[in-house]
Parts: structure tokens; C-alpha cells; sequence
């Protein structure tokens, strides 16, 4: 039986420019503001608005590198082939790459659970076994849509993105007025927040934006992509700062912290009732599984094109277990199956503090390598690039005090899974950086 995968698989041209800053804003927004909006203000308290806007600027530094490799060298999979034009076909670029995947899967399943509680929220269903098993519901919806074809994602991509930008936009609007435009005084727990809290918080916040690789993963297959990966990146960031800071004050203005903490799982849901009555909360519930469910679709599409590169660079190791088709096809199940199960086993609070390590490693570890190696080739400002190195680490290590005080179990699952991905790399590609591949030729520089 043959398997293979490459660009000659892709469909070169078939995601616009406007399905792509689709695919980019469903997985941001998707996770940011129904996913995060509590978990955020849990630690940044009335400053939780902020942390959005610290978290954009520390994106957007990211993203730099991010759109100066793409732009030279688009392909699928994109961040895999960062890592390998930064340290060679070795154990750093394959783990780091493989880090990022898994911070994927991670996000899927922390934007399926938050699909699950709104769903359940009009029948004050907050835990219970429905919440994974919807949870893995909206997964293999997400799935079925992704193994239809690459233009039925955009075209859903592009809906879905109107449909709750439109909605969020809405909310956002009618709850500020009703609120009166102001925050309402916050309550004495504001007194514990401190300034290392409001730091750990912008790693939740640059994860409410990292739904911007996405587009990177997808590279080859956008329209124009030496041009446009560039400006889907950026017109993506810039909707969601609007989006999120929108929500954020629409939120402050209608719940106290205490409130907002206390329902942080499904905080805009409990800012509509103030706001609303019961017809936005309802409006608000509809408006989360449109907009967590398209989160789910694009993160499945860019996981899967992800491991299937990965796989195609030799970086990891690949057995099809029977299964017909392409590689590709296969990437598809392994990220449901992955998915599915974190959405069964962990909470929103544990999904989403795994997903930061995992990131925020992988981020850091692509400006030095982008630094390192191929900054005078791109034509990057290695100031820029060691700015957003220097952000990273800042955050990371504020995120892992908070979380070693109120969490420690998730920082050492989030140790071991990170030495685990290296060493595996490494016993599997037997070193840790080889001589650069020419990426150029490989996918497709002009």
C-alpha cells in the first residue's frame, strides 16, 4: 500500500486571503474570548482588559519571525519548516516543531470543552460526563468537515468568522451601553493580584492570539503567498485586539472580578444577563458554539497539515496502523484521537496552562534559531527578534511561579512532556542540529 504526502498533495491557491484571515480569526477567537476571558482575569484581576493589549504587543513581536520566514519560504506546515531552516533536520527543530503541534491539539480540545459548557450552560450543566462527550462531539464534527476538502473549510471558515465577529461585535456594543460604559468597583479579592499575577497572565493572553500560526501552517496552500501570508497574519491580530478588548470592557462593565472569576468558564454568558436578560444570554450561548466550534474546524485543518509536514521532513516517525489513504488522512485521525482524549481527562484551567509551556518553549526557541541562522538571509532586525525572545522569557517564567504556587502538577506534566518530546527526538534522529537544508528549493522560494 502507498502513503505519501507533499506538495504535490496540496491544493497550491486554494485558501483566500479572506479564508484565511477566516482560518486565523476562528481559531483565535475561538479560544481567546470564550476560552479565556475568565482564567485571564482570575490572575490579572481589573487589570484583565490590559493583559489582552500586553499580550497583542508580545504577538505581534512573535509573529515577525514568523512572517519573514513565510514570506520567503510559504509552505504547509510552515513552522516545521522554521525550525528547519533555523537548526537542520535535527532533534531541536523536530522537537520544538513537534511542541508546537502539540500545543495545537492542545488548544482544540480546551476550545472543545469551552463549546461544551456554554452548550450545557442553559441547563446549568457545569461538569458532569456530557462535557467531554460533547467536547469530542464538536472534535469529529470538525473532522468530517476537514476530510470533505480544503475549500469547504475556508468557505465554513469564512461564515462562521462573520457570523460571530458580527455577534461579538454586537454584544460587545449593547453590553457597554447597558453597563454604562464604566467597570464596577472591584471587589476586596482585587487586593491579591500582584504584578508577577498580571504577568502570568499574558501567557493565556498571547494564547487567545497564537491562533496566527495557523495561518503560517497553511502557507502553500493560500493565494499569492509570499505576499499574503504577511497580511492574513497581520489583518487577523488587528480584528482580534478590537474583538477581545471589546469584549473585555463589555465584560468589566457588567460583572464584578469576583463574578467574572467565579463564572470563568463561561463568563460572556453571565455578562449578558446583566446586560441582555435572558434573550443575550441565550443569544451569547448560540454566538460560543458558532464561535468555538469554527476554532475547533480551523486548528483541526492546521494540526493535521502540521503533523503530515513533519512526517514528510522525516522529523517524526509515522506508521498508518492499516488505515487507507494519504498521509494526510492519517494526521487527521492521530489529531482527533489526541484531542479527543485531553478533552476527556482535563479540565479548561489544565488545558490551557499545558498549552502555554508547550508555546511559549516553541516560540522562544524559533526567534534564537531564526536569530542564529538566517536573519541576514530573510533580512530580519535581530533586535526585533531577540525583543520577542526576551518577551517570551519574561512571561514564561512569571507563568511558572504563579502556576508552582497554585498548580505545581501541571508544571511538572508540563516538564516531563517537554523532556519527553526531546529525548524521543533525539533517540530518533540521533542529533540534536544538522547542516541546514536548502528550504528554498524544498518549498518553493522564488
Amino acid at each position: 500500500m502507498t502513503h505519501s504526502h507533499g506538495d504535490e498533495e496540496l491544493n497550491k491557491g486554494s485558501i483566500s486571503l479572506s479564508g484565511a484571515v477566516g482560518m486565523g480569526t476562528g481559531v483565535m477567537i475561538g479560544a481567546g474570548i470564550f476560552a479565556l476571558t475568565g482564567q485571564i482575569a482570575q490572575l490579572a484581576g481589573p487589570y484583565f482588559a490590559l493583559s489582552f493589549v500586553i499580550g497583542a504587543i508580545v504577538t505581534s513581536f512573535s509573529a515577525y519571525s514568523y512572517i519573514k520566514m513565510s514570506n520567503a519560504w510559504p509552505s504547509s506546515g510552515g513552522i516545521a519548516m522554521i525550525l528547519q531552516k533555523a537548526y537542520g533536520p535535527g532533534a531541536i527543530a523536530a522537537a520544538a516543531a513537534l511542541l508546537m503541534t502539540l500545543s495545537m491539539v492542545i488548544s482544540e480540545s480546551l476550545v472543545a470543552r469551552t463549546f461544551a459548557t456554554y452548550v450545557l450552560r442553559p441547563f446549568d450543566i457545569t461538569d458532569g460526563l456530557l462535557v467531554p462527550i460533547l467536547a469530542v462531539g464538536v472534535i469529529l464534527f470538525a473532522f468530517l468537515v476537514n476530510i470533505s476538502g480544503n475549500r469547504s473549510v475556508g468557505l465554513l471558515s469564512i461564515i462562521m468568522a462573520v457570523i460571530k465577529i458580527g455577534g461579538i461585535a454586537l454584544f460587545g456594543i449593547v453590553a457597554l451601553w447597558a453597563g454604562g460604559f464604566t467597570f464596577p468597583a472591584a471587589s476586596s479579592v482585587s487586593n491579591e493580584f500582584t504584578t508577577t499575577g498580571f504577568v502570568a497572565s499574558v501567557a493565556l493572553s498571547i494564547l487567545a492570539f497564537k491562533g496566527f500560526t495557523t495561518i503560517t501552517n497553511s502557507g502553500a496552500e493560500i493565494t499569492n503567498p509570499h505576499r499574503n501570508v504577511g497580511r492574513t497574519i497581520m489583518i487577523s491580530i488587528a480584528i482580534c485586539v478590537v474583538v477581545y478588548l471589546l469584549v473585555a470592557f463589555a465584560v468589566g462593565s457588567n460583572l464584578s472580578i469576583d463574578q467574572i472569576v467565579a463564572a470563568k468558564d463561561y463568563s460572556l454568558a453571565e455578562a449578558a444577563s446583566p446586560a441582555l436578560g435572558q434573550f443575550g444570554f441565550y443569544f451569547t450561548v448560540v454566538l460560543a458554539a458558532v464561535a468555538t466550534a469554527s476554532g475547533v474546524l480551523a486548528s483541526v485543518f492546521a494540526v493535521s497539515r502540521m503533523l503530515a509536514m513533519l512526517t514528510d521532513m522525516k522529523m517524526i516517525p509515522h506508521s498508518h496502523f492499516g488505515m487507507p489513504g494519504s498521509i494526510r488522512s492519517h494526521t487527521l485521525v492521530y489529531t482527533v484521537v489526541l484531542a479527543s482524549t485531553l478533552a476527556v481527562f482535563f479540565d479548561l484551567s489544565r488545558i490551557a496552562s499545558l498549552g502555554a509551556f508547550f508555546y511559549l518553549i516553541m516560540d522562544m526557541l524559533v526567534h534564537w534559531g531564526v536569530f542564529r541562522s538566517v536573519r541576514h538571509e530573510i533580512g530580519a532586525n535581530g533586535a526585533i527578534l531577540l525583543t520577542a525572545l526576551a518577551f517570551d522569557a519574561i512571561v514564561l517564567v512569571a507563568f511558572t511561579m504563579m502556576k508552582l504556587d497554585s498548580d505545581p502538577l501541571i508544571v511538572l506534566y508540563a516538564a516531563i512532556g517537554i523532556v519527553v518530546v526531546f529525548v524521543s527526538e533525539r533517540l530518533y534522529l540521533s542529533r540534536w542540529t544538522a547542516p541546514q537544508i536548502d528550504a528554498g528549493n524544498k518549498h518553493g522560494k522564488k
